[in-house]
């Protein structure tokens, strides 16, 4: 048993100080008066020191295992490795539930990433899933992003989806002149931060990308009802209008993920979906591709959870910086990465919030004097991963 006391708990609706958290085996037990502490003599205390006591974060969108995997266009690292190596760094950033993003492209023009080669992108598919039983620090899960002219491997995504490989698909589309990159000359740009390459090949690339054959609407609808059969959230990706809103809600769709334009990200929340917005975006002071700002989109309250989507640290300094630099309601911004992801995948009933009878999934969260945010302890399935003692000297 396990007391986590002397802090400020983040719960479902409110911050809540002069209470204690009761962990017991794999659950939360209850919440309890600062006080009643001492009626639990053979408990093992966790002092948070006046910090936060918070749910797990919980990243729905993140291809950082691509990083880690292949750190440069000719390095493959072995992938159970690189898994190991990961949770080590996520679980340092208080992520205690990741979905890690694959990217099934037909081909990434972008880059040479050896990660999104259909036959190494099946074999993280089968690490992750192996993760499951044996010894690790947190909850592996797998987000699908499916290229919709991969038409090639819809088999092979349909198969993992019925084998129960699949834990989220999104579908993604990122032809220039919509999009994500409905500016050309944003597209232009990052190719060419990418790759070496003329403004003629440029201009050639774009045209086949533009006219290179997709998936029908009858097929995108039917590999998403068999998700939505296994129990598998859908999400759309870069909605950059309305009408696409409302083609991607007759999928079955719940989570738009990077809307474009603040009226778009409007327009979804109205549809009833759950939106997300990059961290990094926050740290930023704005997107890398020129679109939304997910400041803005949270300022307007249209902005349901944060993602790391590329860098893990983020989650936790836009959190923080949400509050102090923009005015937000600091409760509502942890909920942006704990119990609003949750509720999105569908597994609020279990992770997501310091709740009695869900996961103990915890973190310990204090502060340097200038503010920035130290993780002090974090807890999955109420087994204590770390704990890390910051020092003077």
């Amino acid at each position: 048993m396990y007391i986590i006391h002397n802090g400020k708990i983040i719960t479902e609706t409110t911050i809540l100080e002069g209470h204690a958290v009761v962990v017991e085996g794999e659950t939360i037990q209850e919440i309890i008066l600062e006080q009643q502490v001492r009626n639990y003599p053979h408990a093992q205390l966790i002092d948070a020191n006046g910090g936060f006591i918070s749910p797990g974060f919980i990243d729905i969108h993140s291809d950082y295992i691509e990083t880690i995997a292949s750190p440069r266009p000719t390095s493959m690292m072995d992938f159970d490795i690189s898994l190991r190596e990961a949770e080590k760094i996520l679980i340092s950033h208080g992520i205690t539930t990741m979905f890690h993003s694959l990217s099934f492209y037909k081909e990434d023009v972008f880059s040479h990433k050896p990660m999104r080669n259909p036959h190494n992108i099946q074999r993280m598919v089968d690490a992750i899933d192996a993760t499951h039983n044996r010894l690790h620090l947190i909850r592996h899960r797998l987000h699908a992003r499916f290229e919709i002219d991969n038409i090639d491997e819809v088999g092979q995504l349909v198969k993992n989806i019925e084998d129960g490989k699949v834990h989220l698909l999104s579908f993604m589309d990122h032809t220039p002149g919509q999009g994500q990159y409905r500016n050309l000359e944003v597209y232009r740009d990052t190719l060419k931060g990418y790759r070496d390459i003329s403004d003629a090949d440029v201009n050639v690339l774009i045209a086949e990308r533009q006219s290179t054959e997709y998936l029908t609407t009858e097929k995108i609808k039917e590999v998403a009802d068999i998700a939505l059969a296994q129990g598998i959230a859908v999400a759309s990706h870069d909605d950059d209008d309305f009408k696409k809103l409302d083609l991607v809600k007759s999928f079955g769709t719940t989570i738009s993920e990077f809307p474009i334009t603040l009226e778009v990200a409007m327009k979804a929340k109205q549809l009833g979906l759950y939106t997300i917005a990059g961290a990094p975006n926050v740290m930023l002071g704005g997107s890398h591709s020129g679109n939304l700002s997910a400041a803005e989109a949270i300022g307007h309250g249209c902005m349901d959870i944060l993602c790391s989507d590329y860098y893990p640290s983020a989650l936790l300094h836009a959190v923080f910086d949400l509050h102090e630099k923009y005015g937000n309601d600091l409760h509502d911004m942890f909920m942006m990465v704990t119990l609003n992801p949750a509720k999105a995948v569908q597994l609020d009933h279990e992770l997501g919030s310091i709740t009695a009878g869900k996961k103990a999934d915890i973190l310990v969260i204090e502060r340097m004097e200038d503010g920035y945010p130290m993780l002090t302890a974090t807890m999955v399935n109420g087994t204590l991963i770390t704990t890390t003692n910051y020092r003077v000297k």
